[in-house]
């Protein structure tokens, strides 16, 4: 149980930092121009170490909270179309230049990435 709390604690401050710390950092301390194309490159990284966490701990959470593991899984599994599907539609957009479709499309990944934050703080509470 302590390795399934460590996990997803991994997990939300993960997501939190990088959403609200590094993301926003990197504009901060950087150019646009050098700011865009790193955070595109980082971002692949971040997808992958959600949906690996997310994954590790459903595996830990199973048999101590079924509930919680279900969870952890919906952000894995959800987190896979938005690294290999939403992810390059809003690099194409940005490419085009087609700002409106980059907007909908950045808006969807914060909801979504908003949404993992939120589940994930609610595995952490049932551990209280």
């Amino acid at each position: 149980m302590i390795a399934a709390l460590l996990v997803t604690s991994l997990l939300f401050g993960g997501m939190v930092l990088y959403s609200f710390g590094f993301a926003a950092f990197l504009f901060d301390a950087l150019p646009a121009a050098v700011a865009g194309p790193t955070i595109r490159r980082a971002f692949p990284h971040f997808y992958l170490f959600v949906i690996g966490t997310a994954a590790l701990a459903a595996v830990l959470l199973y048999r101590p909270d079924a509930l919680a593991a279900g969870l952890m899984l919906v952000i894995a599994a959800t987190t896979l179309p938005t690294r290999q599907l939403l992810m390059p539609a809003i690099n194409r957009a940005t490419d085009a230049g087609a700002k409106l479709q980059f907007r909908l499309l950045h808006c969807l990944s914060v909801v979504i990435t908003l949404s993992h934050i939120g589940i994930a703080g609610f595995v952490l509470s049932r551990f209280l």
